[in-house]
C-alpha cells in the first residue's frame, strides 16, 4: 500500500475527486491548508493598503491506494489538477506498511 498526498489549488478538488472515483478509489482525506512553493505567494489590497500574502490556501488530498494502482492515482491526480501555472501543486507517495480498521481492529497490508 502506499499513502499518495496531493496539495493542489482549492478549486481543483472536485475534479481530483472524480478523478480518483473513476479508476476506483474509494476513500481519501481532504484537507485545507496553506503554504507556498515556486509560486511565493502575492500581494493584496485591504482597505486601501498593500500587503504580502505568503502564504496561499491550498488543498491536501490524502489516500491510500495499492501498490499496483500508484501510478495510474498519480497520472488521475496531475491530470485532474493541472492547468499548465506556477503553483498546480505537488504529489507524495509514501509506503505504508499496514492500516487497522477501528471499528473491528482487523488489519490491512
Amino acid at each position: 500500500m502506499q499513502l499518495i498526498k496531493a496539495i493542489i489549488r482549492p478549486n481543483k478538488v472536485d475534479e481530483v475527486k472524480e478523478a480518483l472515483e473513476k479508476i476506483g478509489v474509494a476513500g481519501m482525506t481532504v484537507t485545507e491548508v496553506r503554504g507556498h512553493g515556486q509560486q511565493k505567494g502575492h500581494t493584496a489590497v485591504y482597505r486601501g493598503k498593500e500587503y504580502a500574502v505568503s502564504l496561499l490556501p491550498k488543498m491536501s488530498v490524502e489516500t491510500v491506494v495499492a501498490d499496483s494502482l500508484v501510478e495510474t492515482a498519480i497520472k488521475a491526480i496531475s491530470t485532474a489538477a493541472r492547468t499548465g501555472e506556477i503553483g498546480d501543486g505537488r504529489v507524495f507517495v509514501t509506503p505504508v506498511a499496514y492500516s487497522y480498521k477501528i471499528r473491528t481492529g482487523e488489519r490491512e497490508s
